[in-house]
């Protein structure tokens, strides 16, 4: 069983990705300090309309404020934790990512309902000692899916599911890997949704994530070759729809958690205490 958050804690968070720096109009700056050091900045806590009145909200961009850490210089542990210590309960984690099928073109939104780790020097657990397995199978909350399937789009709604496999970096595939990514049937390819998700599903807080494709990766077809200033154009022409929508979503979605996340610890003998 894990703890309660206070009642005006702010329990939904957004963790914005490359280009999505701010989120809210009424932010105040908290820093927060954890075991595993700072988050990527100060989370920014504000409000969003809901039902109930205003709802308090926090942000955090991954990458820093001026996205000074790139995808495997993050700390990701850090983030997670802050968020958590501050009564976040439930996140909605926006990315951008390549597109590996053709039917998976610049401007596609995608809710991933799996994921593939392909990274290989990133710390993904805050369990470094007994017994403490996670369940991952299903690596996404469905309670957020479906939140983010039927909130976030204008003209057209995201695609509901695919496999997001997500590489090292900071260097972009070469065509090989990318066709062998696409020959498995992945959706879409990533550098920051691990360990990001099974860090969340750690600290047993929903977490979901709405993908932006923002290019197709270099092995789709022989004229394809992603560079870095075409996935922030692309991933920017789309950020006034992302925070609209997902300011929504945050103010819409149930507080009340009626899904396996909050209860994914129970059982298990943690080697730390939970903030």
């Amino acid at each position: 069983m894990t703890s309660t958050p206070a009642p005006d804690a702010p329990q939904i968070a957004v963790i914005g990705g490359s280009g999505f720096y701010t989120f809210l109009d009424d932010a105040e700056q908290v820093e927060v300090d954890t075991p595993y050091g700072p988050p990527s900045a100060p989370v920014a806590i504000g409000t969003v309309e809901a039902a109930e009145g205003l709802r308090r909200v926090a942000f955090l961009p991954r990458h820093g404020m001026h996205h000074e850490f790139p995808a495997h210089m993050v700390s990701y542990r850090a983030n997670l934790w802050a968020l958590r210590s501050l009564g976040v309960r439930q996140v909605l984690a926006p990315c951008a990512v390549g597109g590996l099928q053709r039917a998976l073109g610049p401007g596609t939104l995608v809710v991933p309902d799996q994921l593939i780790d392909r990274t290989s020097n990133r710390v993904q657990t805050y369990f470094d000692k007994g017994a403490c397995h996670v369940s991952f199978a299903d690596p996404y909350c469905p309670r957020l899916r479906t939140s983010l399937l039927s909130g976030v789009g204008a003209d057209e709604k995201p695609v509901d599911g695919g496999a997001m496999v997500v590489i090292e970096g900071p260097r972009f595939s070469t065509r090989a890997e990318s066709q062998w990514y696409g020959a498995q049937g992945w959706a879409v390819v990533n550098m920051t949704g691990h360990p990001e998700a099974v860090l969340a599903r750690e600290l047993a807080l929903c977490y979901a994530t709405v993908a932006v494709v923002t290019d197709y990766d270099a092995g789709v077809d022989a004229d394809s070759s992603v560079s870095q200033a075409e996935v922030f154009a692309v991933f920017g022409e789309h950020m006034d729809m992302l925070r609209t929508s997902l300011r929504t979503v945050a103010g819409e979605v149930s507080l009340e958690r009626g899904c396996p996340c909050a209860d994914v610890l129970d059982g298990m003998d943690l080697p730390l205490v939970l903030p």
